[in-house]
């Protein structure tokens, strides 16, 4: 057992010592045995949220009416839920009732696979009825039982299950990826903010092609924001070499594929759900992809674009010119690494300056002034120095 099971394990001792049961749960038991990082565990227990409180002196309800009581202790904040099954589902995502039970099995059926249904106590025993430990071996994700059950129960079963493949490189097993095409409409009744969150971990999983191909396989894409009736442009973009770009890279890559541009590009996005503020990242790396693609970088360009978004769109131009030298990335960061200056804010120049020196008041041709000297700068025609600034232009009579 390694850290932050080791850090919890006085948790699920504190529960034993006053006469509940306590495990481990879920992903971070899965991650465990894969051997990959973990960044928080979840613990279920025997216990009633009530009980829960009782034991510990520092407890927050962030979903009491589902089992869930946020534990603080010894500096740290755990999870603890309490074993439950759930009756009937409603909007093919949420039970309409929480029973609260005190059988640890009957609490890891409720789970979506396999691979999530393994206990762990606190000396590092499995607990494994479903033969989660085998499937991690073979590399499979299977549904807990039925998998036409599971996915009726939360339809967002169906992307979870297709983002783990790209995730972990694992497949779908055969009944579980049948039941999964047969019912992908339900995905309908999921909320987008949903689907975004899912897709979004998709796309930054190592086998992000394969998880692609099965969403088009399986017409997942076809509940999707802005992606149906679009399965020839999402195939192509499974034609690219693309696993070393992150998530805001595929985006762009998708987008460029969809061939949108402009307006275009924020509803989209809108329709996803992103936040306003990666839109407009992604719209400056589609703008400088574009202008990438019609001629090498200019000095203003690099600097225009500044040090991240110049290199994603550098990144995705080559790929998709099926270029795998890396080489023209660092010459360009060489060049905007000795730009004078890296932004506007360190230009020796303000617009007061300008209105006192031409005696003018101020107006748009300011705006133009000091972009035209900011152009200078960049382009090695003028120092960034005041007085330097104030001759070149007198002398150059830029009026």
């Amino acid at each position: 057992m390694k850290e932050p099971f080791l850090a919890a394990v006085p948790v699920l001792q504190k529960l034993e010592d006053a006469g509940f049961e306590a495990y481990f749960v879920g992903g971070s038991v899965r991650d465990f045995l894969l051997d990959k990082d973990i960044n928080d565990v979840d613990i279920a227990t025997s216990a009633t949220p009530e009980e829960v409180k009782q034991v510990f002196s520092k407890t927050v309800d962030i979903g009491i009416e589902h089992g869930t009581v946020l534990v603080l202790y010894q500096n740290e904040s755990y999870e603890i839920t309490t074993f439950r099954t759930e009756t009937e589902y409603q909007d093919y995502r949420r039970p309409k009732e929480v029973i609260f039970i005190r059988n640890l099995t009957e609490d890891l059926q409720r789970r979506d696979f396999t691979m999530n249904a393994i206990a762990m106590d606190k000396i590092g025993h499995l607990i494994d009825p479903f033969h989660g430990q085998r499937a991690i071996k073979e590399q499979i994700i299977q549904t807990v039982g039925q998998g036409a059950e599971r996915f009726q129960e939360d339809a967002l079963r169906m992307m979870r299950a297709v983002r783990f493949v790209s995730q972990l490189s694992f497949r779908i097993e055969n009944e579980t990826l049948a039941s999964l095409s047969d019912l992908v409409h339900l995905l309908e009744n999921i909320a987008v903010e949903r689907k975004q969150a899912e897709f979004e971990k998709l796309l930054s999983g190592m086998d992000r092609k394969k998880a692609l191909q099965l969403i088009i396989e399986t017409n997942i894409y076809s509940y999707l924001p802005g992606l149906v009736n679009q399965k020839d442009r999402l195939t192509e973009l499974l034609e690219f070499d693309c696993n070393h770009l992150n998530s805001r890279e595929m985006w762009t890559l998708l987008v460029y594929c969809l061939q949108l541009e402009g307006k275009a590009i924020e509803e989209f996005f809108r329709d996803w759900r992103l936040p306003l503020n990666e839109i407009r990242v992604i719209q400056r790396i589609s703008y400088f992809l574009k202008k990438r693609s019609d001629s090498t970088w200019s000095l203003y360009d690099l600097y225009a674009a500044t040090k991240e978004i110049f290199i994603s769109a550098e990144k995705i131009y080559l790929v998709i010119n099926g270029i795998k030298d890396s080489d023209t990335i660092f010459h360009y960061l060489s060049v905007y690494e000795k730009l004078p200056i890296k932004e506007r804010s360190e230009m020796n120049l303000t617009g007061n300056d300008l209105i006192e020196w031409y005696n003018q008041n101020g107006g748009p041709w300011v705006k133009d002034k000091l972009l035209l000297v900011e152009q200078a700068i960049i382009d090695g025609n003028v120092s960034n120095d005041k007085r330097v600034i104030k001759e070149w232009l007198m002398e150059c009579n830029h009026k």
